[in-house]
């Protein structure tokens, strides 16, 4: 990997004009292993105008032949998965098995964008008045972008990539200044699958691309994941110019457990949930509710999995968990805990202040369990995005079920249970985008939409599946008529 990464524009590698670089930290180590430029608005402006330029031919491609560019890229990414799970563990801090487990999920999205040809099919009525049809077509936007964030570099830039190019736009990605290796490892892999110079472009950057991407008139939709404050700026900002905007923010996923669940599978699940990642998803559990009898027997399994967790560098042997992603994070996180245990909660297992042998300066939090935690209190409704698992307690379902409504959030919730009266209930009542029944996280397969709601989302269509056609198409009516005297001429 240079010392300097660049970016992809018209076809071509070029090094930004900027003299502005941030360096690249591995997280276990601490250690710069590259720099990322943080590209002026000028050189986003070159890359939307290659775009628009690109955007006129690709348009005019079969579908069955841009699909073909898609098979090669999955190919590649096959091909090169150990070395692409590599850098995503260096540059995020994951385990290999977890960095695996992302780039499958990127892959599948480039799987399922390559059935495009039946995906944004339209629909048609013949004679919906005598001798009159009607038909309704789909047509590609343009330029699209998407700005994606640290803790799933070669998984969320695919949530839209492959869907927005499958369906005859050009594509811009703007990924997180904190995780850049991957995408430009990506990029060298569709450069070599051949797509056509300008379909898609890689731009480095900070706040000031971020903005040109979104004040730019010839870019038509934005696609955006990261935290709740940055996917309110991005949403309105984006909208406020005309564009569609489809954004994902924060969470704070609670997790109901029954009496009557399985214990044993309930706290390893939670435990991976909850500590994978290092906490580092949106999808993470955060909040688990206990109900009756379940209360003590969770609290002390899964105090057990917390502190038997291994953690390290993600590219050593029989390693768990690893770091969080920098500095500012970690003691961001540490200083969640210390406020938890001020506000009353009982710290059960306390992750702060540890170290690794061998990695003493990376940076490592480890797993952390608080249990009863006041409902009403700052650290039950603050996104924690760390390894951190708070433990309130409710006297039935119905309780449970009102705590779960009663944040700001909505992209998760579950459920542990062997009733499906009670899962039923659940799903039916629980107020977020993403239910999960004996599921700790429950992410959607690549045929489905990311759903989130509330303050989890903002926008209309959500990624992958149906929605990424819908969002990066615009549907035209025609209605035709040809009278039978013109036919008669021929």
């Amino acid at each position: 990997m240079s010392n300097q990464l660049l970016n992809f524009i018209g076809g071509t590698w070029t090094r930004s004009s900027t003299s502005l670089y941030l360096d690249v930290i591995n997280p276990a180590t601490a250690q710069a292993m590259t720099t990322v430029p943080l590209s002026p608005g000028a050189e986003v402006d070159a890359a939307v105008n290659k775009a628009a330029e690109a955007f006129v031919e690709w348009r005019r491609t079969p579908a069955g032949e841009r699909i073909q560019y898609l098979f090669k890229l999955k190919g590649l990414m096959e091909e090169h998965r150990d070395e692409l799970a590599r850098i995503i563990t260096n540059e995020c801090g994951k385990t290999y098995n977890e960095s695996i487990g992302e780039l499958q999920r990127g892959i599948e999205n480039v799987e399922v964008a390559c059935g495009i040809p039946m995906l944004m099919q339209g629909y048609n009525n013949e004679d919906i008045a005598r001798g009159i049809d009607e038909h309704m077509i789909r047509q590609p936007l343009g330029v699209v972008a998407a700005i994606t964030p640290f803790n799933f570099p070669a998984m969320i830039p695919f949530w839209f990539l492959p869907y927005a190019v499958a369906t005859g736009n050009c594509f811009i990605l703007k990924p997180s200044e904190k995780v850049p290796m991957a995408s430009q490892r990506a990029f060298e892999l569709i450069e070599q699958a051949g797509f056509p110079p300008g379909v898609l472009q890689l731009v480095n950057g900070g706040k000031e691309t971020v903005d040109a991407l979104l004040d730019h008139p010839a870019v038509r939709a934005i696609s955006f994941v990261g935290s709740t404050p940055v996917a309110k700026y991005i949403y309105s900002r984006a909208t406020a110019n005309g564009k569609r905007a489809q954004c994902q923010g924060g969470a704070k996923n609670p997790v109901v457990v029954m009496p009557d669940a399985d214990m044993d599978m309930t706290t390893r699940i939670m435990a991976d949930s909850a500590f994978g990642c290092a906490g580092q998803r949106c999808l993470a559990a955060s909040v688990a509710i206990t109900i009756g009898s379940a209360q003590d027997a969770f609290i002390e399994r899964i105090a057990d999995a917390a502190a038997s967790r291994k953690v390290g560098y993600g590219l050593d042997d029989g390693i768990e968990m690893g770091p969080v992603i920098d500095s500012n994070s970690k003691t961001r996180i540490e200083g969640l805990i210390g406020q938890g245990a001020e506000e009353g909660a009982k710290l059960v297992v306390d992750g702060r202040n540890k170290t690794v042998n061998g990695y003493e300066d990376g940076y490592f939090v480890f797993p952390t369990v608080l249990d009863h935690v006041p409902p009403k209190g700052e650290i039950a409704k603050t996104e924690i995005f760390g390894p951190v698992l708070s433990v309130m307690r409710a006297g039935d379902v119905d309780e449970a079920i009102q705590m779960v409504n009663d944040r700001t959030f909505g992209n998760m919730a579950c459920i542990f249970t062997s009733s499906g009266a009670a899962a039923r209930k659940f799903r039916y009542e629980a107020d977020a985008g993403n239910i999960g029944v004996n599921i700790g996280v429950a992410a959607p397969i690549a045929y489905f939409p990311f759903s989130g709601w509330n303050e989890s989302f903002f926008g209309d269509l959500h990624g992958q599946g149906h929605h990424s056609v819908e969002f990066y198409t615009q549907t035209k009516v025609v209605i035709e008529r040809w009278p039978r005297e013109w036919s008669r001429q021929f």
